[in-house]
């Protein structure tokens, strides 16, 4: 593998978890390339930052991920703040789940997690809760991450130390194959990455030869690899400046959520929007919608100053689960479709891929095998 080892991968997509593995890769000794169109646009920059796999209520296969890249975390996040000398805003902070009643709470997929909570305990867990709310589930194993100042910015920084390069502005037109087998021809089984067509912020196209290449395009990675079954879910947010400590624990409702940071910054999100595609913008109707569900989990927070409004496209898949592992394209892995838990799962993709890659095998682990693209496709009746 020693020579392989010196061939560059290119990490398609600046995001969270192209930055992740690009860094994990450069930890094993990788010469990594990563290529974005607009890092800014990533879901790594406009998510909420929570660690959420028993609040959000994840259920079989998804959960166990879940869980283990939560205990993987705080490992991971000490790599990142070593290499990068930058704190990453990780806050074990405990999530509220609410609910209007008792059986509703002791319904939830994930309340065996949980610590039951009557109205009494969840005045006291988030005072100043909207009257609606009889029950709730104090989730302490979970928390959150301060992604959108601290940890994309030291993870960027850490690729940086451990010698990642990076090209932004160049957006990948196409993914160019050859045959797997020499003897063979082109489109006869399963093809074999040999490069890639770029575009220039100029306009000005150029290929690249590449063997082996990582896509990490979020909710765009379907334009590359369209018989992949991703789409965008558009998301609203916005954040308010409360008093530091008024809420010290995330509080998720259903359709909006309250993520307090340690300065007294407050992010509520988030609507999802299928139906918007790839519409841009802010929209009354959303921002509407967020400021209700804010009066509704904390009605006191209604009153506390606005400070910063913006969307983003999760990568979403047709059962919320990524896709992780090996593409149909040879030297080609995914890492997308992570919907609402890019952040959550960042570390277990780390750990399942970059252990693969290195290795160069083109086989997927047993841990990927329920996330694996193949999940989708159709068995001939």
């Amino acid at each position: 593998m020693a020579s392989q080892a010196q061939e560059t991968i290119l990490v398609l997509g600046g995001g969270l978890l192209g930055l992740a593995i690009a860094h994990g890769l450069a930890r094993r000794g990788e010469s990594v390339h990563v290529l974005s169109r607009r890092r800014s646009e990533a879901a790594g920059f406009v998510a909420a930052g929570m660690l959420a796999p028993h609040a959000e209520g994840l259920q079989g296969p998804l959960l166990a991920l879940g869980q283990h890249s939560l205990e993987l975390i705080p490992a991971w996040i000490a790599t990142i703040e070593a290499d990068s000398g930058l704190g990453c805003g990780l806050h074990p902070c405990g999530i509220v789940v609410p609910f209007a009643s008792k059986a509703e709470r002791d319904g939830y997929a994930t309340a065996p997690w949980g610590l039951p909570l009557n109205r009494s305990g969840l005045e006291q867990e988030v005072p100043g809760i909207g009257p609606r709310w009889q029950a709730g589930l104090l989730f302490a194993q979970d928390g959150q991450i301060d992604n959108r100042r601290e940890l994309m910015r030291a993870l960027e920084a850490a690729c940086v130390a451990r010698g990642v390069t990076f090209e932004e502005g160049s957006e990948v037109l196409e993914l160019l194959t050859e045959s797997a087998d020499p003897g063979g021809s082109p489109g006869q089984g399963r093809a074999r990455l040999a490069g890639m067509r770029l575009r220039r912020a100029d306009d000005q196209e150029y290929g690249l030869p590449c063997r082996r290449a990582v896509l990490a395009c979020g909710a765009w990675s379907a334009r590359l690899l369209p018989q992949l079954p991703l789409f965008p879910v558009k998301g609203q947010m916005l954040s308010i400046q409360g008093p530091r400590h008024a809420l010290t624990r995330v509080l998720f409702g259903p359709g909006t959520y309250i993520v307090p940071r340690q300065d007294g910054l407050l992010v509520v999100g988030a609507t999802s929007e299928p139906e918007a595609g790839f519409s841009a913008g802010l929209t009354p109707s959303g921002q509407r919608q967020l400021q209700e569900g804010l009066a509704d989990l904390l009605p006191e927070a209604s009153s506390w100053p606005p400070m910063e409004r913006w969307w983003g496209f999760r990568p979403c898949t047709a059962d919320a689960a990524p896709l992780l592992g090996t593409s149909p394209i040879q030297g080609l892995w995914l890492a997308t479709g992570h919907h609402r838990n890019g952040v959550l799962l960042a570390a277990v993709t780390v750990e399942l891929l970059v252990g693969e890659i290195h290795s160069g095998l083109n086989q997927f682990k047993p841990e990927l095998e329920p996330f694996h693209w193949s999940r989708f496709e159709q068995t001939p009746t």
